[in-house]
Formats: structure tokens, C-alpha cells, sequence
């Protein structure tokens, strides 16, 4: 008598399968445990490597500045915030980081989330829903998109910064959502292409077709425009965008987003944005150390980092015979996710870190090696590594 074996219906069984498949398609993604202190030299696995990988455009995360502002605010508050915000989250220190932010976008005010995830994921649902609609470049943050997705409102999405659709999508949601709200979505530097957003004409076809933007500055901040101001401030656009979004864990160094706006924006989000009543505040050293940020991006010391950032990049410019560089994000488009692996590999065992991204970070058939700058780097560095891509090809 035959034996019928039933097939494995396992959770593991299904996982495996979906793995394998990910692996086939040189899509599968593996943690490195870093051995070192975050900087422009890191550890791995026993090895040194340049690193052209983080975010940290300044340098700040391992400035002794936020250390010594952590320390001092773990001594006195402790290690954890023990509940929500509107519980018993809520500190001095996040108060007075979201008054210092607020002052620093020319906003009325800031509230601060666990991550700029939860500011985007919390903010955009909170805001609109069905019947309404948002538009969004194709290539906005996931996180923008998830936020967008949750609303439940109807969505558009423009070909990157191509203003002719971005009006076209606007006409169409006037003439099939009279009553409804409209929000377009963009990042002003975009966090894989590193391009910016021609965030003057947007916001002009904004106030022409009365919609409302949701700014991402998470890749501007601290970077463009003086001080944490991003590209809204350096363009003095500040006060013509209704909801202005960054992370306080890039260019400032530690970890964290936020939302700066109006006061009854914020007073809506403190009600409204699930991201934020639903989750445990910061750590209070988190928010004395983003403050610490704030005030050495807002010295002379950040005034030469940046200066510092930008002779860096035209470093970089020069070895990699390109133009200008609008921002401290490099992407070298490779195509193939085999193509980008490889070389990210290659440029490993030569001593560099630099990431290959692939889909779904990127569209499909524009896997790329990300290279980011900091004003930490030395030029030798730069160099080095212009001769590493030279020499792989």
C-alpha cells in the first residue's frame, strides 16, 4: 500500500522557498555585524575597510559633542522613556529639541518621531483618506508610499521630478475629487539618485491648483541651506510648504524624524498619527544628543564640515570625471543585480565598503553601487577609492 505524504505546510518550509527564491534572483539581503565605531574607517569580520556606505554626511556620529550630551542625559533621565509621548514619554529634552527644531525650519512648531519612518508612515494617513488624494514621484521613500497606501486615499504616481504629469495628475484629481484634499509627496534630495527635486516649480504648481506638499528633507538636512535648514530653507520656501518631514539620524548622526508645520498641524499629529501615540518615546539621551547636533550644524563647525563636504565631492567629481555633484548621494548605475553585486564585491576585497542596491530599493534594471560622502573622508581616501572603480572597470 502506497504511503500519501501530505506536503509541508510549515511557516519555515514556505520561508525557506521564498529565500531560495530570492537568492536565485540575487536578491537576498544579509546583515554584517560592524566591529568598530561608525565612521569613514569601519571593521568587518576583522577587516578595515573604507567606508562609502553610511549617511553620516558630517561626520557627527561619533563627534565626542553627542556622546557627552548622551551620557550626561542618561545619567540624569536614564536609559528609556518608559511609555508613550501623551503617557508619560514626554521629557524636557524632547520639548526643548522640538522648540530648537522649529526655530531652525522657520515653523511654528515640531514634534518628534521614533524614526522617520513613523513620521512618514504616522503623518500622511493622519492627514488624508479616502476621497482624498496624493501624488507621489515615482521615486519617493517607501516609507512615503507605505504612508500613502494606509491613508486609503486615491493615489497618483508623476514620473521623477516631471512637472508637465505632476500638473496633469493635478487637473485630473480637481476635476474627479472637487471636495477631496490633495497632497503631492516628494523628497527634495532623493535618497538613491541623489538628485534634487525642482522643489520651486512644485510648489508653485501647488498653490496653483490648491494642493497641499509633504516635504521629505531627510536627505537635505544639515546638508543644504544653513544649518539644519535642508532645501525648503535654502530656497526660502520654508513657509510656503505645509508639512516639512527629516530624520535627525543622517546628516545630524544620531537617530530619529520629525515633522515641523504649523501649531495645529502638530496639535493634529499629537491626536491623530498612530506612528506617534501608539509607540514608546525616544530614549531622552537620544533627544539630548540630537540637540547637541543641532547646535555644532549650527556653528562654525558645521559651516566647515559643509565647506569641507563640498571639496570632497568635487574630489570625488574629479576622479570619476563627472560634473558637479548636487549632493553627497553617488549613485553608478550597473543595471543587473549580478553586475552591481559583483563589483560591490570586488571593491570589498580591495578594501572599500560600498553598498550594491538593488529592487526593491531601486526599479528593477537599475541596480547601482551607492557611494555617500562624508566631510569626514580624507582626500586619500576619495582617491584611492576613484582608482579601486577605475581598475574594476
Amino acid at each position: 500500500m502506497d504511503v500519501q505524504h501530505s506536503p509541508d505546510r510549515s511557516l519555515d518550509h514556505s520561508l525557506n522557498l521564498a529565500l531560495a527564491g530570492l537568492e536565485q534572483q540575487q536578491l537576498s539581503r544579509r546583515l554584517r555585524v560592524i566591529d568598530s565605531m561608525q565612521g569613514t574607517r569601519i571593521t568587518i569580520s576583522g577587516r578595515e575597510l573604507s567606508n562609502f556606505s553610511s549617511n553620516d554626511y558630517l561626520g557627527l556620529a561619533a563627534h565626542p559633542a553627542l556622546a557627552e550630551a548622551m551620557s550626561r542625559a542618561a545619567s540624569r533621565w536614564g536609559g528609556g522613556s518608559t511609555a508613550s509621548r501623551l503617557i508619560c514619554g514626554t521629557t524636557a529634552e524632547h520639548a526643548d529639541l522640538e522648540e530648537e527644531l522649529a526655530a531652525v525650519k522657520g515653523t511654528e512648531a515640531a514634534l518628534v518621531f521614533s524614526s522617520g519612518v513613523a513620521a512618514a508612515t504616522g503623518t500622511i494617513p493622519a492627514l488624508v483618506r479616502r476621497g482624498d488624494v496624493v501624488i507621489l514621484d515615482k521615486l519617493a521613500h517607501a516609507c512615503l508610499i507605505d504612508g500613502a497606501r494606509a491613508s486609503g486615499a486615491k493615489m497618483r504616481v508623476f514620473p521623477h521630478n516631471d512637472l508637465e504629469k505632476l500638473e496633469s495628475h493635478l487637473k485630473w484629481a480637481l476635476e474627479t475629487h472637487p471636495s477631496g484634499k490633495i497632497l503631492i509627496v516628494t523628497e527634495s534630495v532623493f535618497s538613491m539618485d541623489g538628485d534634487l527635486a525642482p522643489l520651486k516649480e512644485i510648489v508653485e504648481l501647488k498653490e496653483k491648483h490648491g494642493a497641499l506638499l509633504f516635504l521629505d528633507e531627510a536627505h537635505a538636512v544639515g546638508v543644504r541651506g544653513a544649518g539644519a535648514q535642508g532645501l525648503a530653507g535654502e530656497l526660502g520656501l520654508g513657509d510656503r510648504i505645509e508639512i516639512q518631514m527629516g530624520t535627525l539620524g543622517k546628516a545630524l548622526g544620531v537617530s530619529g524624524g520629525y515633522i515641523a508645520g504649523s501649531r495645529t498641524l502638530v496639535d493634529f499629529l499629537i491626536n491623530k498619527a498612530r506612528s506617534f501615540v501608539f509607540s514608546t518615546a525616544p530614549s531622552p539621551a537620544v533627544a539630548a544628543a540630537c540637540r547637541a547636533a543641532l547646535r555644532i550644524v549650527h556653528s562654525q563647525e558645521g559651516d566647515a564640515l559643509r565647506a569641507r563636504l563640498r571639496e570632497n565631492l568635487r574630489c570625488l567629481s574629479a576622479g570619476l570625471n563627472m560634473g558637479e555633484l548636487p549632493s553627497a548621494i553617488v549613485p553608478l548605475i550597473r543595471g543587473s543585480e549580478e553586475s552591481a553585486l559583483a563589483e560591490a564585491g570586488r571593491l570589498l576585497e580591495s578594501g572599500f565598503f560600498v553598498p550594491a542596491i538593488r529592487y526593491p530599493t531601486v526599479p528593477r534594471n537599475t541596480a547601482r553601487l551607492r557611494i555617500t560622502v562624508s566631510a569626514a573622508h580624507s582626500a586619500k581616501q576619495i582617491q584611492a577609492l576613484c582608482k579601486a572603480l577605475a581598475h574594476h572597470g
